[in-house]
């Protein structure tokens, strides 16, 4: 069988002859595969730089003591967790908090459903990134039986003046939903289930995911014709090629915050 012939460009062959793609193209042992080593180094690339944007936005949010909210939504396996560890990889720890609230407890199942996340939002100079927010009582909560009808509805009511009162006080508010196709949920199911580093994300949410994926997309389609506003909308980001989505989040970070105004 005939192998296939590559044809690069100068350019091209010198992001191959760098260390990292030397070392993917050793790792592939005999199937060699150059175009999928070059998009990789290529991703790479585009993300670090990226990255050093990132790190100018955050200085700006410091310096002019302002608070980021960034919400990241999807269903599970969606890549939200992937798409946070690249945004604030090489951010300052003191100056952003990854929010990933667990089921809430006993008392705070009394208390009015937005205080806990109220007590999270960011401080001055500080960017919040929320793994799931208070939109799991949007979708997460109604498709598995985790709220009453009365408390769907009266969130429904609720969220967009909640959201409206946090933005007028000035907080920079993105709303991020990363959206996959059912096999690709299958697919990194499997993966996860097969791979005992990964096994630990499953949950028991996860376990009836497919089989309630239906009812979450009425509940996912009802809620961006609610909540999808022209002070907040929704981002809906394609993230069936993780590497993608999380390029395109950065770049929609960095569109939205006016961190270049200030730059020289």
């Amino acid at each position: 069988m005939m192998k296939k012939k590559y044809f690069f460009s100068e350019k091209e062959l010198k992001l191959l002859n760098s260390n990292k793609a030397i070392k993917l193209l050793l790792a592939q042992g005999d199937d060699i595969n150059p175009d999928k080593v070059l998009r990789y180094v290529r991703y790479e690339k585009t993300l670090e730089d990226l990255q050093v944007e990132l790190i100018k936005m955050q200085q700006w949010v410091i310096k002019n003591n302002q608070r980021v909210c960034l919400l990241f939504e999807g269903r599970d396996a969606a890549g939200k967790g992937g798409a946070i560890r690249r945004v604030t990889h090489h951010l300052n720890p003191r100056n952003y908090r990854v929010v990933a609230l667990p089921k809430p407890t006993e008392q705070e199942r009394g208390q009015w459903y937005f205080q806990r996340y109220i007590n999270k939002l960011p401080n001055p100079g500080e960017i919040v990134l929320f793994d799931r927010s208070w939109y799991n009582r949007a979708v997460v909560e109604p498709v598995n039986g985790f709220c009453t009808q009365e408390e769907y509805d009266r969130f429904m009511r609720e969220v967009n003046d909640f959201e409206n009162m946090i933005t007028n006080d000035g907080i920079i508010l993105m709303k991020f939903y990363f959206s996959i196709t059912k096999k690709e949920q299958a697919d990194r199911f499997d993966d996860i289930a097969s791979n005992p580093l990964k096994r630990w994300k499953m949950s028991p949410v996860d376990e009836v995911a497919q089989d309630l994926w239906d009812t979450y997309t009425e509940y996912k389609e009802h809620m961006f014709a609610h909540t999808n506003t022209e002070k907040n909308p929704w981002i809906i980001l394609r993230a069936n090629r993780k590497t993608t989505a999380r390029v395109s989040v950065i770049k929609h970070i960095l569109k939205r915050i006016p961190y270049r105004e200030t730059e020289g």
